[in-house]
């Protein structure tokens, strides 16, 4: 896995605006306007956040007539999976390997 997909990726991550921005089209399909209703910003302040979201692959739109419509790339969520997949292998390797340090080196209680 690409280092600088996973850091993208939870780069977006990083802000709660977008954070509920995901949380929403977990749900469905919703148009900018849509999204954006719940946040007490300027529409273009706004518009970077889905820029960003956009860029690192989360989200991706449609414009028909005047409507811009995104909808989540859940195939994204393979990356944060696949990550925190390796993060947990290495943690339980160490932590297995201490266990193993302590039973294998009990305290002498004399």
């Amino acid at each position: 896995m690409e280092q600088y997909q996973v850091d993208a990726v939870f780069q977006a991550l990083a802000d709660p605006t977008r954070r509920a921005v995901i949380g929403r089209l977990g749900r469905g399909q919703a148009t900018v306007g849509e999204l954006a209703a719940p946040f007490a910003m300027a529409l273009p302040s706004f518009m970077k956040h889905l820029r960003i979201l956009e860029a690192a692959g989360w989200i991706e739109s449609r414009k028909v007539g005047r409507t811009r419509t995104c909808s989540l790339r859940r195939d994204r969520l393979a990356v944060v999976e696949r990550w925190l997949q390796d993060q947990r292998a290495i943690w339980e390797a160490r932590t297995d390997r201490l266990e193993q340090f302590v039973t294998d080196n009990p305290r002498d209680p004399s």
